[in-house]
């Protein structure tokens, strides 16, 4: 699967990345070229087709020498997301923009354990393309990790700035935890996380689909196991596992006793699920979607898009491009 994935990078996704990312309000399209508006403190033209390029080559060379099936593809939709998953409507605080998970207090916050490696493995592309922001690289990295594994078209936009410390960090407490020690407050505290960003439940169950890529890694969260046998591939089989698998608790660990938070795991030992994934089916109105893109990979895959390119965006002051007529 490596040397399929490998060869995903095609003139298909080059017309996309030119058609699809490049035609937005907060830059000018010029060929495969993205130019910053003058108030965007005018910056250079960003080249994004070379930019999803290095981020795919820094992707397979990690493959490469993990040689274990694992890859960055679910670190980086990680990355994009935790950047982006700290918004709240309340007062538009949070979110992507400024790019601040670089500074404390982000960068050491439990939720966000294990990201460095995300945002080391960008650093050679940041210094390569530093006329892109580091907001804009993260989410795009999310982006391109979701398309090249196999997923919808997500809409992006460049137009994220860097702050340059984190002062300005909303607080610790606005990503979501895996659990809140029982079915009702872990349910709950779903939906306060999530309705504080603007989704709705519908919203909500297609984002956590994310989850059929990557694993969990008790050096980071304490969990262990990835949530599908396949974990490099996009697709619905998070909600058919969710589903038609038959989850218990994890009680042991390679032959001993199971010492880390409480979690679930199917038959076989080698698949997990979080308490708030097994959330996702202990509800009913969570139910009824994860039930629907069980079956329908295509209704996921459209929601999905429109959720997470939702969710890149959060708070992000777009700059507006001024119509043609006001150039001179």
């Amino acid at each position: 699967s490596t040397r399929i994935i490998r060869f995903r990078f095609t003139m298909m996704h080059a017309a996309r990345a030119t058609v699809t990312r490049l035609a937005a309000p907060a830059s000018l399209t010029i060929g495969a070229y993205a130019l910053y508006p003058a108030d965007a403190h005018a910056k250079e033209a960003v080249d994004l087709n070379k930019v999803r390029a290095s981020i795919l080559t820094a992707i397979e060379e990690d493959m490469e020498k993990r040689d274990d099936g694992t890859s960055l593809y679910g670190t980086f939709i990680r990355l994009a997301w935790h950047c982006a998953g700290t918004y709240s409507k309340v007062d538009n605080s949070g979110g992507s923009n400024g790019a601040r998970m670089r500074y404390n207090p982000e960068a050491t916050w439990g939720a966000n354990a294990g990201l460095k490696v995300a945002r080391d493995a960008l650093e050679p592309i940041k210094q390569k393309f530093p006329e892109l922001s580091y907001a804009d690289l993260y989410t795009l990295a999310g982006v391109v990790s979701v398309e090249e594994a196999g997923g919808p078209t997500i809409p992006f936009r460049l137009g994220r700035e860097d702050m340059e410390s984190g002062e300005t960090s909303p607080p610790d407490g606005r990503l979501p935890d895996a659990d809140k020690g029982g079915r009702v407050k872990t349910i709950q505290h779903i939906r306060d996380i999530f309705y504080r960003m603007g989704f709705n439940d519908r919203e909500i169950v297609a984002l956590l689909g994310a989850h059929a890529m990557g694993r969990c890694h008790t050096d980071a969260s304490g969990y262990w196991g990835p949530w599908t046998f396949a974990e490099n591939t996009f697709s619905n089989e998070y909600f058919r596992l969710l589903v038609e698998e038959r989850w218990s608790p994890k009680v042991t660990h390679n032959g001993k006793p199971w010492d880390g938070p409480d979690q679930f795991e199917d038959a076989t030992g080698k698949l997990m699920m979080l308490p708030s994934d097994i959330a996702m089916i202990l509800d009913p109105e969570f139910k009824k979607y994860v039930e629907l893109y069980a079956k329908d990979e295509d209704a996921f895959f459209k929601d999905f898009a429109k959720a997470f390119g939702k969710l890149l965006e959060l708070g992000v002051p777009f700059a507006t491009i001024k119509p043609w007529y006001q150039f001179w």
